[in-house]
């Protein structure tokens, strides 16, 4: 048990030193567009004024079928993406970025190797219910954030391969101004067959917030992100990762199936849903460099009981 514990530790230092730089990015990005983690009082009046950013009445999500079969055992890969663009120059965190090009190759090379994407509902329902995955091998290909070069790059590569993506959106959004996806941008993904996420209303910092704050990042967001673009939004993506065992009773009471971290790893049906792993794929990576880290964290330890950068 020690032993376990030290491992973890280890593990959990080394995944939190690749996570600073999309840690430090998303702080970046909310300081650049104003925004924080709302107070409660703050939060209904951002609540408020994000319903006048749409016309139309809610409606609910579509029924979903369920499939009653047997259930897949097979582990999943789910890789994280954020800017798909070339870094502009003196960028801060060129990290984050993958050229489109190369986000093609990668693709391309994925579906060379037998993959084939899902969304993170179509690996749950395989798991829960044994519903059918398309042939070939289950890769999650998931983008955070909301930046308007996943709906520009990324959305024709994984149409043309007869894909889809995992959108984690922010409820606040990013500025179309400074590169954020549209609501009608992300109509188009919803209508292009991509599973819409959140990653809460904004970027905040959930393992600091007081419980009625928590609530609004997650449970608020979530009720708002069904109305506004009639999806179910099942999972929750956690802000740079950072979690502890209040935001995920949070995530768990707001109705969330599970969610994901940037703990590396392969997501596996008989781990905690809630605490899912995830590759971040950064600058460079080469398509063959990218098939060799897949494949070299397949046996990782899940995710700890917590983690702060």
């Amino acid at each position: 048990m020690r032993r376990e514990r030290k491992y973890r530790r280890r593990r959990r230092t080394a995944a939190a030193a690749a996570a600073g730089v999309i840690a430090a990015a998303a702080v970046a990005i909310i300081l650049a567009t104003g925004g924080s983690a709302a107070a409660p009082g703050a939060g209904a009046g951002a609540g408020a004024g994000a319903k006048k950013t749409s016309a139309r009445a809610p409606a609910s999500p579509p029924v979903r079928v369920v499939h009653d079969g047997p259930h897949g055992t097979e582990p999943v890969p789910i890789l994280m993406y954020h800017v798909i663009l070339a870094p502009p120059a003196g960028a801060p965190f060129p990290g984050l970025y993958v050229t489109p090009a190369l986000f093609a190759a990668q693709m391309h090379a994925l579906a060379a190797a037998g993959y084939h994407a899902v969304t993170m509902n179509q690996m749950w329902d395989n798991w829960h219910h044994g519903t059918p995955l398309p042939a070939g091998k289950p890769i999650v290909i998931s983008f955070d954030n909301g930046y308007e070069s996943q709906y520009r790059f990324a959305l024709p590569v994984l149409r043309s391969l007869g894909w889809e993506g995992v959108e984690n959106l922010q409820l606040s959004g990013l500025p179309v101004s400074q590169g954020g996806l549209s609501e009608r941008q992300v109509r188009g993904l919803v209508a292009a067959g991509w599973e819409l996420d959140t990653q809460g209303w904004n970027h905040a910092d959930l393992v600091t917030l007081d419980p009625s704050e928590l609530r609004f990042q997650v449970a608020v967001a979530r009720q708002r992100i069904r109305a506004l673009y009639h999806v179910h939004a099942e999972w929750f993506c956690y802000p740079s990762g950072q979690y502890d065992a209040s935001v995920v009773a949070a995530v768990k009471a707001a109705g969330f199936r599970g969610s994901t971290t940037v703990v590396p790893g392969w997501a596996s049906p008989g781990e905690d849903p809630y605490r899912l792993p995830r590759l971040r794929v950064l600058a460079g990576t080469s398509p063959q460099a990218l098939l060799a880290q897949i494949a070299g964290i397949r046996d990782d330890a899940p995710p700890g009981s917590d983690y702060e950068t």
